[in-house]
């Protein structure tokens, strides 16, 4: 089941504040960008850049991604590890809003989503 339409606004909201602090200045973005996506109750976080080989080509690179589990009413923050499986964030580390996951992931304490 999806987002309520009020959850989606304030995904969008808490997207453009995090994105207005985090994302490259606008003379690197065709070489560098950040992006985020909402599926469901799956939020994704991802850098763009061109492809190695095909400049042409544009790839997205996992950084971060949290699940809504209506369940227990919180969200699970995942980081994308070096061979591409998705771990979770820790269980310590889990919101009850979308604007905690943007937070908890731009202050990044273990370095798991910018380094």
């Amino acid at each position: 089941m999806p987002l309520s339409e009020f959850e989606i606004k304030k995904y969008e909201k808490a997207k453009a504040a995090f994105m207005a602090k985090r994302r490259p200045r606008p003379e690197i973005r065709s070489k560098l960008d950040l992006d985020c996506r909402l599926e469901e109750r799956t939020m994704q976080l991802f850098e763009v850049r061109p492809q190695w080989d095909d400049p042409s080509v544009q790839q997205e690179i996992s950084i971060a991604k949290a699940k809504y589990d209506s369940s227990e009413m919180h969200w699970k923050i995942y980081w994308m590890d070096s061979k591409q499986q998705w771990r979770e964030y820790g269980p310590d580390k889990r919101a009850t809003t979308i604007e905690e996951v943007f937070n908890i992931i731009d202050i990044d304490e273990t370095g798991a989503f910018f380094g």
